[in-house]
């Protein structure tokens, strides 16, 4: 079973939807159902309490009014030092890029000066 603190993808119709946190695992009164407390990662953050069951917290899709929902993991897969260095290395040279292409150009004047006169 999933525990406090684990991040989970929440699923809304087999959509991944919203990024929540969870808080609290609590027995339920009803055998076999927990309340959970969810911190949802949405802006602002927002606070939800399901009551589920063990099987429903570790992924499998149940129904809120009729709606498909799922708790789907997340995959984080840690960067090396490599992969972080290139990666830097990727947005330095996209800064580079876009202050070379900021740089003003100089409008010779006296070319039109010349036509008008």
């Amino acid at each position: 079973m999933r525990k406090i603190g684990d991040l989970v993808l929440i699923y809304y119709m087999g959509k991944p939807t919203v990024y929540a946190r969870i808080e609290k695992i609590e027995p339920d009164v009803k055998e076999g159902w927990y309340q959970v407390e969810l911190l949802l990662l949405t802006i602002p953050a927002q606070i939800v309490r399901w009551i589920l069951r063990e099987e429903y917290i570790d992924g499998t899709i149940f129904t809120m009014g009729g709606i498909p929902i799922r708790l789907g993991d997340i995959e984080i897969k840690p960067l090396s030092f490599k992969e972080v260095e290139e990666e830097v290395e990727k947005e330095s040279e996209k800064k580079e890029e876009e202050k070379k292409s900021k740089i003003p150009k100089v409008i010779d004047l006296q070319k039109y000066k010349d036509k008008t006169s």
